[in-house]
């Protein structure tokens, strides 16, 4: 099993900044790509940044210029720097990461793949 901890949500005023971190532990043989989605009330989970094993990065048009994501791959941990926060940004958070397991037997290594999720971090913004 493996499992994602977010920190780092929180209600901070317009114009300000953020910085979401979010873990991986347990059984990983590797991880793939991380990412970071948000939901605000009453519309679809949308993702924000994503970053590749090889720091290949993606974002979102809305965010684009504003949040930074990057990767600790010694630590099993993304990051999100956000800042030029706005009202609109206000949402949900939730980390995703593409996991690998490995399971060996009889000297035979088979390597799993998974989809995992954070259980989601608060952040608001104020006008």
């Amino acid at each position: 099993q493996v499992q994602l901890v977010e920190s780092g949500g929180d209600l901070v005023q317009a114009g300000g900044s953020l910085r979401l971190s979010c873990a991986a532990s347990g059984s990983i043989f590797s991880i793939n790509a991380m990412g970071w989605y948000r939901q605000a009330p009453g519309k679809q989970r949308e993702l924000v940044a994503a970053i590749t094993s090889g720091d290949s990065t993606n974002y979102a048009d809305s965010v684009k210029g504003r949040f930074t994501i990057s990767r600790d791959n010694a630590k099993n941990t993304v990051y999100l720097q956000m800042s030029s926060l706005k009202p609109e940004d206000t949402a949900i958070y939730y980390c995703n990461a593409e996991v690998s397991t490995a399971a060996q037997a009889m000297g035979v290594l088979t390597v799993y793949h998974y989809d995992y999720w954070g259980q989601g971090t608060q952040v608001t913004v104020s006008s």
